[in-house]
Parts: structure tokens; sequence; C-alpha cells
């Protein structure tokens, strides 16, 4: 309950992972193409790195799960970029970008100063001004969803009590922690079903957005996996 938004931040954060190749680079090939928008072999070990890293995960503890997953959240962040497009939208500010990069930054021990900092993006290959855009479009993301989907939640007395009871009292009862009242935690249960409603609704929307588009993937295992460690 003291989580802000934890389970949409956890689904938003899978999806913010897509970044035009730094230059320099060899584009090697074609994995995926979204309505005529390409996705390259580069941008998704990229992807990989950058999701690992904002997720405090080190690159040695990655699955081959890992790679066709993000190749999954890069096709539905293309999906979503394509609305933020047709719909004049409102990008992230500075101060919120900065945030969440604070929130990121306390994942990882030593990283309080300066060169602790610095050495936690070599070891993920990530510069920072390249995490200021990844994490703008993250907030971005998370914005759009926000905005479309958040007017079409309900949630009643009745679903807040019945969470109320079934499932934060049990929880305070086998932690020891002494029960609070209905009316003082209210407005966080509230949220909190908002939350997962809303949640449920995102994966039916990127559902509805990929029987729309033309879809193409062209991978096997990711070439050079082992780079990313």
């Amino acid at each position: 309950m003291n989580q802000k938004c934890p389970i949409l931040a956890c689904t938003i954060l899978l999806l913010a992972i897509a970044m035009p190749a730094r230059a320099g680079e060899v584009l090697d090939r074609i994995v995926a193409t979204v309505n005529n928008h390409i996705i390259l072999q580069s941008e998704w070990q990229d992807a990989v790195r950058y999701e690992a890293f904002a997720a405090g995960r080190p690159l040695d503890q990655l699955q081959a799960g890992d790679s066709k997953a993000a190749l999954d959240h890069l096709i539905d962040q293309e999906l979503l970029r394509e609305q933020m497009r047709s719909s004049g939208f409102a990008h992230a500010n500075s101060e919120e970008v900065e945030k969440r990069i604070q929130e990121i930054r306390k994942q990882y021990p030593g990283a309080e100063s300066e060169a602790g900092w610095q050495a936690a993006l070599a070891r993920y290959g990530l510069t920072e001004d390249e995490l200021k855009k990844r994490v703008a479009l993250q907030v971005d993301i998370m914005s759009l969803v926000d905005a479309r989907l958040r007017p079409n939640v309900v949630i009643d007395s009745k679903s807040i009590e019945s969470y109320y009871n079934q499932e934060l009292l049990p929880q305070l009862r086998h932690s020891g922690a002494q029960q609070v009242p209905l009316a003082e935690v209210t407005p966080k249960i509230k949220e909190l079903l908002t939350q997962q409603k809303m949640n449920q609704m995102l994966v039916a929307w990127l559902q509805d957005l990929r029987l729309g588009s033309r879809i193409r993937t062209e991978t096997g295992p990711m070439e050079s996996e082992g780079q990313l460690r």
C-alpha cells in the first residue's frame, strides 16, 4: 500500500525502452516492423540493457526470454508512440524526468556519488543523455495511458471495502501491524484498485492496437547476446 502506482508503473516501465540507435553504430539488421516503422537489432539490444538497468537487474542474470519480452515491449511502445503523434500530446518536463532518474539512481549502491553513478551507467553501456531521453519517453507513455484510461475507471465503495477486509486486514494481521480504519486508507485503496483496472485496460488496448496494425517480426535468437554481459 505504500508504493505509488505499483502495478501500472511496472507495466509502463517495460514499454518505455526504444530510442534511436547511437551515431556510429553498425545497424546490422531489421528485427521487426510496426506500420512501416523499423526496429533494428541494435535497438533491441539497447532495449534489453535499459530494461535491466531501470529494473535494477544485473545483465548476467538475464534469461533468454527477457530478450523476446523486450522486443514485444518495443512493438507495444511504438504503437503507443503513434497514439501520441496523432493526439497533440504534451511531453514530459525536465522536473518529471529528473524525479524518475533519481528513483532509478537509488537502486544502485554507491550511486550517491557522481563517480559511482557514472560507473553504474557504464556497466550497462548507457550515457546520462541516453538515459534522460529514455526516461522522458517512459514518463510520456505513463501520462498518455493515464490520460486515456483513468477517466474510464470507476471504483465503488463496495470494491474498496472488499479489498480492505479481504486483502489489507489479513496482511496487517500477518505482519503484526496495527489495524487502521477503513476511512484512513480509502484513498490509497482506491488508487491501487484504479491502477489494477488501468493495467487490465492497457493490455486490452494494446491488443486492439496490434490487431489494427501491420506488424512483422524477423527474429531468431538475439545475435551477440553475450555482448550484453
